[in-house]
């Protein structure tokens, strides 16, 4: 543990301990809609949560492009650029979000469509959307609020912002919902008013940081307007990425559905634990993001370097924990996760993938990070595309191996994002690279 061990476990422990909260969300939601009357309230939240997951997640460039482009700055000591890192993005997070709501009547008529299924859960699944989707100015700012506060290392005020974002989303949905009996808009509204709250907070946050950097208001005049073509084609890349995450994860559950219902379910009992697993890992990818970012910004390669092998050590002693704790005791987990026996046996057939996954998934997570902080999205774009294709090509052997070619499939999609990136990296490292412009 030197001094950079411990830096990278100062700015990733707060992360994962915020990170916990946004599971306990999902947990809540679906605890106080699943106690409602009908089944058919739950599973409009589940389309509408499904649904909005999809498109703000479409749109966490905007995070990722302000963390690597801050820290950058905040390296090189440029408080001009730091305020460009700040004020392009969230020009851009408030163009979009309120695109999304103008547009909200035909997106959300043509995602429902697309979905199909029982009217009365697609009528509450519309009932959630629109009030969900008016939150998109807020909550799309508040990924670049939180990513510019991730890029200037201050560690306490982004998990100020998820925990308290996240807590109050917890007691409006238990008051909108239970006591005041809101159904489906209730916990809508609930989310909404978290956002705006969390985005007000996370304003007054930006305005205390900027004093403790030493920005003032002049640093950010004309700032929205230079270098925007850079900041919109790294946008442009990472969404792309994103892009194809999304459709190999949404394909999980689709392909899976197709198998039977009792393969779907029992899919969704085990993603548990990869959810769990990815939270507590991207804690660290945050950590590098900022830290790489800095070096990056200030050309130190030796800095860099030591970041990379702290980032190595730590995060890998967790992931093999991970992969040692659900050896041990991922049958007691299962049986946590849920009553039915036949369930829980057939999870036991695939709970070796948990094991193997956290060892394979650790690597592309902190490489993540690294190419976000040096804003090297073509080249993540690229990694993604690889891996997409190994991805595609491992599900020709469903009809062998049944669920179990499922699970290779991610296994192979996240052994070839971590290996394409690595190679990119050594390729940059042995030619000296790396620091040239992304």
């Amino acid at each position: 543990m030197n001094q950079t061990d411990k830096a990278l476990w100062r700015l990733a422990i707060p992360m994962i301990l915020s990170n916990v909260t946004i599971p306990l969300l999902g947990l809540v939601d679906t605890a106080v809609i699943g106690h409602l009357d009908s089944p058919v309230y739950l599973g409009g939240v589940a389309i509408g949560a499904m649904a909005t997951s999809f498109l703000f997640m479409l749109l966490l460039f905007l995070r990722m492009s302000t963390t690597g482009l801050t820290a950058q700055a905040f390296g090189a000591g440029d408080k001009a650029g730091m305020a460009r890192a700040l004020a392009q993005p969230l020009m851009l997070a408030v163009l979009a979000g309120v695109i999304i709501v103008a547009l909200r009547e035909p997106l959300i008529a043509l995602t429902l469509r697309l979905v199909g299924g029982n009217a009365d859960v697609l009528a509450q699944a519309n009932l959630f959307l629109q009030i969900r989707w008016l939150s998109a100015p807020a909550a799309l700012a508040n990924f670049v609020i939180l990513g510019w506060l991730l890029g200037v290392q201050y560690a306490r005020a982004p998990v100020i912002l998820l925990i308290v974002g996240n807590v109050l989303n917890i007691g409006l949905d238990l008051l909108f919902v239970m006591g005041l009996g809101w159904k489906v808009p209730g916990a809508a509204l609930a989310t909404v008013i978290a956002e705006y709250a969390t985005l007000l907070l996370g304003l007054w946050l930006v305005w205390h940081v900027m004093r403790l950097r030493g920005l003032v208001p002049a640093d950010f005049r004309g700032a929205w307007r230079s270098n925007l073509r850079r900041v919109l084609a790294l946008n442009r890349d990472i969404m792309l990425r994103s892009l194809l995450l999304q459709l190999c994860f949404s394909s999980l559950t689709i392909l899976g559905a197709r198998m039977g219902s009792d393969v779907v379910a029992v899919n969704a009992v085990l993603m548990n634990l990869l959810t769990f697993t990815a939270y507590a890992l991207d804690g660290f990818a945050y950590a590098v993001e900022a830290h790489s970012g800095q070096a990056y910004g200030a050309r130190d390669d030796r800095q860099l370097r030591k970041v990379w092998r702290a980032a190595c050590r730590q995060a890998g002693l967790v992931a093999v924990s991970f992969s040692v704790a659900y050896a041990l005791f991922g049958g007691h987990i299962i049986r946590l996760l849920t009553s039915i026996s036949s369930l829980q046996e057939l999870a036991m057939h695939f709970l070796p993938w948990q094991v193997v996954l956290p060892l394979l998934g650790v690597w592309c997570y902190l490489l993540d990070g690294l190419f976000i902080g040096a804003t090297r999205g073509a080249q993540m774009r690229n990694s993604m595309v690889v891996a997409t294709l190994g991805y595609g090509l491992t599900l020709l052997t469903l009809p062998w191996l049944g669920n179990h070619g499922l699970w290779l499939a991610l296994a192979v999609f996240l052994s070839l994002r971590g290996l394409s990136l690595w190679v990119i990296w050594r390729r940059h490292n042995k030619a000296g690279t790396w620091f040239s412009a992304a």
